[in-house]
């Protein structure tokens, strides 16, 4: 007898990725679950309705990945986010949303969130993001990235953490302020004449020493600061 793992050992094509669905409108959750379901490296393998079953499924199930709503009953997507990553590491949020706000922004990125995108993105964007998550990245709208950077560069609120940028040296700093503008590891090394391995080095030591989960956060945080400008 065999199954999907001895066609998977045949073929030698990866298995696909497992995306779980969080959002209270069955509208939305089906029209998700055509767009990921529509790809041979995506397969869905749950919905929830409210974030207190997210988080159950999440537990239940070991997902890649959550696609996850903001607004929803019982326990919201800000903080169903937050358990899922605390208790489940090797699992990525990815929060989808009708709501381009900064606050919500903001609150799903520093609960640990790998990116954040407005449910009318079109279909190949949110593929784009999904696919960019998985891989280890991130990935936030260039709507809400704008929101961000009003926010935390015009002052609207003050900044906090300063003092966590004694933890770095001077050009750990100047590469989190290269970061916080967007610029990618290549364009760093070319910004400071820095090997990309070097750059790389650079970034891990300042998400270890800010206790940052990934490069979202060392933006948020850096915004926050006062470090990033315009």
């Amino acid at each position: 007898m065999t199954g999907p793992l001895d066609a998977e050992i045949r073929s030698g094509e990866p298995s696909p990725a497992r995306v779980l669905l969080c959002d209270d409108q069955e509208l939305m959750r089906v029209g998700l679950r055509m767009v990921v379901d529509s790809q041979d490296d995506l397969t869905v393998v749950g919905e929830a309705a409210d974030g207190g079953r997210a988080v159950e499924l999440a537990a239940a199930l070991r997902p890649d990945l959550v696609l996850m709503d903001v607004r929803m009953p019982v326990l919201d997507g800000v903080a169903a986010t937050g358990r899922i990553v605390r208790e489940l590491p090797g699992v990525r949020v990815l929060v989808i949303t009708t709501f381009d706000l900064d606050e919500y922004a903001y609150a799903a990125l520093r609960e640990g969130a790998s990116g954040f995108l407005v449910k009318d993105a079109p279909a190949d964007e949110m593929l784009v993001a999904i696919r960019g998550v998985l891989r280890g990245g991130t990935f936030v709208s260039h709507s809400v990235t704008r929101r961000l950077i009003d926010r935390y560069v015009t002052g609207s609120s003050p900044p906090v953490g300063r003092e966590r940028l004694d933890l770095l040296t001077d050009r750990e700093r100047e590469v989190l302020g290269l970061v916080a503008r967007g610029l990618s590891n290549r364009e760093i090394a070319a910004a400071l004449h820095l090997g990309e391995t070097t750059v790389k080095t650079h970034i891990g030591r300042v998400l270890t020493k800010l206790d940052l989960r990934d490069r979202v956060q060392a933006v948020v945080f850096a915004y926050e600061c006062g470090l990033a400008t315009r």
